[in-house]
């Protein structure tokens, strides 16, 4: 079987390409904001731009319980249509390159499910298409890719209707995309599993750490009143100083020591891939800031609040101007305890207290001087509780690495399977 080129690039020569104005004909959508929107009743669901971009997978089912309806008291346009299976939905909004992500309607039957805000319904005109079929493909590098010289905006990036209309649609046969699509179908079916399985543990572990880190649940062998402390003077806390005018112009692609911001705190801990780095300079200048690893990380600038306990650290590190650093320096706590108290509703409540409802855009140190608290009365507890929630976090870290895995076979696949790198027999 010979390949052949195209404006998409080499494809089997048995695939048909037309454009999508041949394809699809474009169905109207509605402009109802979330405001308009509920998750218990109504007589329409609707599907969002937001919910397209974030949470819906390539193919939605229709029957999911997140897809919203729209409130009864909304007026429903005469010319709007329900989508029907098969239908595309193409976000034309986002703040970002995903613009153009889309989602295919399946099992709708029964339903009346409408495209909402900043969408695209696209209904097939012409061409034989295998369910899933344009879901996976309209959402693979091969589609996504012919959209890139269409997006505009600065701050937030957008498509219009007619810049689709010359993009092209790839078209294998039939029995193929179907092959396909039940190939593309098993990686998802294994990847909404582990994410299912990732999503119980990690609720698990928050009652479990709820109960813990507020004594509600006592360990065997452990006994005695928790004490009350104030973190600020049992903690040293430390960052970088303005007068010290580290600029991201500094910031390096490699260099002598990491540089820690809030944007690489990911689930508890310090994204090592992910972080900037700093010279030796930098580095040396303020010795209160070197971190190593047990130590804990506060984030006071940007998404206040985020925590980090730092592990697998094997080379310097530093700090930008928008994480606290926080060290024990009484016997009061344990750095590794301390951590879960501040993942906890302990400091969440705490920090909604201080900011009266309002948002807070920075973090004192004055203000974790306000931070009282109740801990274990020795640190074999402390710790033991502590160990007990690093144990349940290693578990969830090995299966979203697994996870990651999964998904990057997929991605593989559809970039194999979609071009036909690699055939199915």
């Amino acid at each position: 079987m010979g390949m052949k080129k195209t404006e998409v690039g080499l494809l089997p020569e048995e695939w048909d390409v037309q454009n999508f104005s041949d394809t699809f004909r474009i169905l109207n959508n509605n402009t109802f904001s979330r405001a308009d929107l509920n998750y218990e009743s109504g007589q329409f669901k609707n599907i969002h731009y937001g919910d397209v971009l974030v949470l819906f997978p390539e193919v939605l089912d229709c029957s999911r319980s997140d897809v919203p309806y729209i409130n009864d008291d909304c007026r429903i346009s005469g010319s709007a249509q329900p989508l029907q299976d098969g239908d595309v939905i193409i976000a034309d909004t986002a703040e970002d390159e995903t613009v153009g992500k889309a989602t295919e309607i399946l099992n709708s039957a029964g339903k009346k499910v409408m495209s909402g805000l900043h969408t695209i319904p696209c209904r097939v005109k012409n061409g034989e298409f295998a369910p899933k079929w344009l879901g996976y493909y309209i959402n693979s590098h091969i589609y996504h890719d012919q959209l890139l010289p269409f997006i505009h905006g600065i701050k937030v990036s957008s498509i219009s209707k007619g810049s689709l209309g010359d993009t092209l649609i790839v078209i294998p046969s039939v029995p193929e995309q179907r092959s396909i699509v039940e190939a593309l179908s098993d990686i998802d079916e294994l990847i909404n599993d582990l994410q299912k399985l990732i999503r119980k543990k990690k609720d698990i572990r928050q009652g479990t750490m709820q109960m813990l880190v507020t004594g509600k649940k006592r360990l065997d062998g452990h006994s005695g009143e928790w004490v009350k402390i104030n973190l600020a003077k049992n903690s040293k806390l430390k960052a970088r100083i303005g007068w010290q005018g580290l600029t991201t112009a500094e910031y390096l692609d490699e260099g002598y020591s990491f540089l820690i911001t809030g944007t690489d705190f990911d689930g508890g801990r310090i994204n090592w891939n992910g972080c900037h780095f700093v010279n030796y300079d930098r580095y040396a200048q303020d010795p209160n800031i070197q971190v190593t690893n047990g130590d804990l990380l506060l984030t006071k600038d940007g998404t206040i609040g985020k925590v980090a306990f730092v592990t697998d650290l094997k080379r310097p590190a530093t700090l930008n101007s928008g994480v606290f650093l926080v060290k024990p320096i009484t016997d009061a706590y344990t750095a590794h305890f301390m951590f879960y108290v501040l993942e906890s509703s302990v400091f969440k409540d705490f920090l909604q207290q201080l900011s009266a409802g309002s948002t807070i855009n920075h973090l004192y140190q004055k203000d974790l001087v306000k931070f009282d608290l109740f801990v274990p009365p020795t640190k074999e507890e402390q710790e033991a509780i502590a160990t007990i929630l690093f144990d349940m976090d290693s578990d969830i870290h090995k299966l979203e690495e697994k996870l990651s895995k999964y998904q990057k076979v997929k991605q593989g696949m559809m970039e194999e399977l979609l071009t036909g790198k690699v055939r199915l027999s």
